[in-house]
């Protein structure tokens, strides 16, 4: 009779085999796997991002804090990205788990660290995914505008009701096309990502051709380059943790591991190629949009505070003329809904990896039958992405500027502790070969130590109600308030959870460990 190996199912302890990296706790979460190929994941990862959203977001509020330097901190921001980046390679090829930087940390470094570290993740994610609808939108009522000719449709957006109620609308359907899985993830994003590509493209031929045709063009120079002409170093910091957010989101890549082909190498690779391709796009875009209308503070310059916030909004007539411009509010508003969608992914998952290791209640465990998606993670993650945005409009006005601030923080947060991680995790491997010393130690030691040293600073100038917004609550600055805030509600979240689940908390289910060094053949 033939022997079948038993299929591992949800829940399942994966046993190891005593080789590098193996561990004896890992569990199965019940995941389509093999829906993704290496292709199919580096759009992904570029979608999360959504460099258009970024693009129009940030260009502005990165060049009123570093002006001209504008292209030398994109650069300096993609530094630490890229030593992460390794580090989440490594951690992935020893353990391709869906809780990435959760599941690493608490390999690492145990169970408080860990859970905190997951919530970084959930939390900045929320943040995104709400700011990634509130610019939907404001896109789907500007070219509703541009379509029907209409200023009052235009103006629709200014209603605070309808904003909301689109905004909602907008969440239920990018919840409900993640819930479906990964398959009608990416057939979606295909054509999503390509029309962003082809858009900026064209903007950046146009912007360049365009060139000296404005009042505040200015002419190309080397020294846009150079991080070191930034006047302040408070400045520099400011406009580094735009950066920083601006390439977010390609962890995304790790987070589908247990659904890719090749688990343990592919979502390093695609990690790296969506890397590749943003922060050619980003130069690009940096330097021809300054070129063409420069980064001051007057008429079409970049850090124009009248348009800053949203900046493919003024320069789409200028610089694209009438029809094409209108292509320029599709690209933001495909920007903005692809990424809406495959934001979810990474949220979702790690939620279902912790309440699998019974850190979260044992519910989000639910994976869908036929999707296999971890539904109620998608669903309670929509519904909190909602109920984040509404609350936040309806108190500030100003919560697209101060959240996006804020959750500059939180990917300092979470990447430095899994870089971090990474190094701890490898040490008995560090010198046992030039390879491993560079990529599981020095590159995500220094990439680790460059986002702390943002993260410190940046939390020091958040306390200044002139970062971000300016606004203030009993004289604290909104950004501190909101990121610490949310930082806290997690500690108070996780010692809840340290009541209802022990078992997690005392190092039971998820044991820390350093994999024993064995000497290759």
């Amino acid at each position: 009779m033939t022997q079948v190996e038993a299929r591992p199912q949800a829940g399942d302890t994966v046993r190891g085999v005593n080789a590098p990296g193996d561990t004896q706790d890992m569990r199965k979460k019940g995941l389509g796997g093999n829906s993704v190929g290496l292709l199919g994941n580096a759009v992904i990862g570029i979608s999360t991002v959504a460099p258009v959203y970024c693009l129009t977001s940030t260009l502005g509020s990165t060049a009123g804090e570093v002006g001209l330097q504008m292209p030398a901190v994109f650069l300096a921001g993609f530094l630490p990205m890229l030593l992460v980046a390794f580090a989440y390679r490594e951690l992935n090829k020893a353990m391709p788990d869906c809780g990435t930087s959760f599941t690493w940390t608490v390999k690492a470094f145990g169970p408080k660290i860990g859970w905190m570290c997951g919530w970084g993740l959930v939390i900045a994610t929320i943040i995104v995914l709400s700011n990634l609808a509130g610019v939907a939108t404001s896109y789907f009522w500007l070219l509703a505008g541009e379509i029907t000719g209409s200023e009052s449709v235009a103006a629709l957006d200014d209603n605070k009701a309808v904003h909301i109620v689109t905004c909602l609308a907008l969440i239920a359907v990018a919840t409900a096309i993640s819930y479906r899985g990964m398959t009608a993830t990416k057939g979606v994003q295909y054509a999503l990502v390509g029309l962003q590509l082809v858009v900026l493209a064209v903007f950046v031929a146009l912007a360049l051709s365009k060139a000296g045709s404005f009042e505040t063009s200015v002419d190309f120079s080397w020294s846009w380059m150079n991080p070191f002409a930034v006047q302040s170093f408070a400045a520099f910091t400011a406009g580094l943790s735009l950066s920083i957010f601006m390439y977010w989101g390609w962890d995304a890549c790790m987070a589908t591991n247990e659904e890719t082909t090749g688990s343990d190498k592919t979502p390093g690779r695609a990690a790296l190629i969506a890397m590749v391709v943003l922060v050619g796009s980003y130069l690009a875009t940096g330097i021809a949009a300054q070129m063409a209308v420069g980064s001051g503070d007057q008429g079409l310059g970049l850090a124009n505070p009248e348009t800053s916030d949203n900046v493919f909004a003024a320069l789409a007539g200028p610089v694209m003329g009438p029809v094409l411009g209108v292509f320029l509010f599709v690209a933001v508003l495909a920007s903005a809904a692809a990424s809406l969608q495959t934001t979810f992914i990474p949220v979702a998952r790690t939620v279902l990896a912790m309440s699998t290791y019974e850190a979260l209640p044992k519910s989000f465990t639910k994976v869908h039958p036929v999707f296999k998606t971890p539904g109620k993670a998608t669903v309670v993650a929509g519904v909190a992405t909602g109920a984040f945005y509404t609350v936040m409009t309806l108190v500030s006005e100003h919560v697209l500027v101060d959240t996006i601030y804020a959750l500059g923080l939180m990917i300092c947060f979470y990447y430095g502790i899994t870089a971090f991680a990474c190094v701890w995790y490898f040490r008995a491997e560090l010198f046992r070969s030039f390879r491993d010393l560079a990529f599981k130690g020095l590159m995500p030691a220094l990439g680790g130590l460059m986002l702390t040293a943002v993260f410190g600073k940046t939390l020091y100038d958040m306390w200044d109600p002139a970062y971000g917004s300016g606004s203030a609550v009993f004289g604290v600055g909104s950004v501190f308030v909101i990121a610490v805030g949310l930082l806290l509600l997690g500690a108070v979240i996780m010692l809840v959870m340290q009541r209802r689940s022990p078992a997690f908390f005392r190092g039971e289910v998820l044991t820390k460990e350093t994999p024993s060094l064995v000497v290759a053949d």
